[in-house]
């Protein structure tokens, strides 16, 4: 049998990077997918959707936005109406947003980076609880970050480090009070993963506000900290699955130990 054989994941950013890395391992696990991502996704979305349907699975793809409620409420309840229950969420959807001194850093850029961060990630946990409850219970995955939690090396990410630590704090609420409908709720803070998030990041002056830090000879971590989403993927599976069902309430880093000297 595999691990989740029955079980119905919401993915949310599952189109690309490590939504789709996710989504992929959670289907050939005998899961059934509900990928949600921005409209502009579909042509990526459909490749993920085609390889979900070659490993066996089946899934579909919800246009939304996550930042927006009745997107976000929509795509619950579609997934539950296509394929009748809700056990698994993963929370991953996320954008790097402007990075750039925080008295150059603008209003309306602040507001789209937690937006999408940390008000789409409450509003895709918000309207997944009931039909978690009625499952009698699941696991809730969110994708955090070392950026805020660990490490604040990155110059100019005030937004984006602010928004990744709400995550953090917001898991852990939400895993205390969610326990007595033996919800679980866990955070993944990956470091320097192999995704496309890099190319949508806008950076503008961030060598005003760069600390120079000069590390050791050799650099840090396993494989050098750097990682691919099947690696993420794999954490997700566990926390997802009946291996993780007394964990709740933690972040766990996934980069190979870089971030502990950055």
């Amino acid at each position: 049998m595999r691990m989740l054989d029955g079980k119905v994941c919401f993915i949310t950013g599952g189109a690309s990077g490590i939504g789709r890395g996710t989504a992929i391992r959670f289907a050939r696990e005998g899961a059934k997918i509900g990928l949600a991502d921005m409209a502009r996704q579909e042509k990526e979305a459909k490749s993920t959707l085609d390889e979900i349907a070659m490993a066996g699975g089946e899934a579909v793809f919800l246009p939304c936005d996550v930042s927006q409620p009745n997107d976000m409420e929509r795509a619950v309840k579609q997934t539950v109406g296509r394929f009748g229950r809700l056990d698994v969420v993963f929370a991953n959807a996320g954008i790097n947003g402007v990075w750039t001194p925080i008295e150059e850093l603008q209003p309306d850029e602040w507001d789209k980076t937690l937006n999408t961060n940390l008000k789409g990630t409450y509003l895709t946990v918000h309207y997944a609880i009931p039909h978690l409850r009625n499952a009698g219970g699941g696991s809730v995955i969110i994708t955090s970050s070392v950026n805020g939690n660990r490490s604040f090396a990155k110059a100019g990410a005030s937004a984006y480090s602010t928004s990744k630590a709400g995550q953090v704090a917001f898991m852990k609420m939400a895993a205390l009070e969610l326990s007595r409908y033996n919800i679980r709720v866990n955070a993944i803070c990956p470091g320097a993963i192999h995704t496309n998030i890099e190319q949508r990041t806008q950076q503008r002056h961030t060598e005003k506000v760069e600390i120079k830090v000069e590390l050791p000879e050799g650099k840090p971590g396993i494989d050098h900290g750097q990682g691919d989403p099947d690696e993420v993927a794999d954490v997700c599976l566990f926390l997802a699955g009946p291996m993780s069902r007394h964990v709740s309430g933690v972040e766990i880093y996934v980069d190979g130990g870089a971030s502990l000297l950055k």
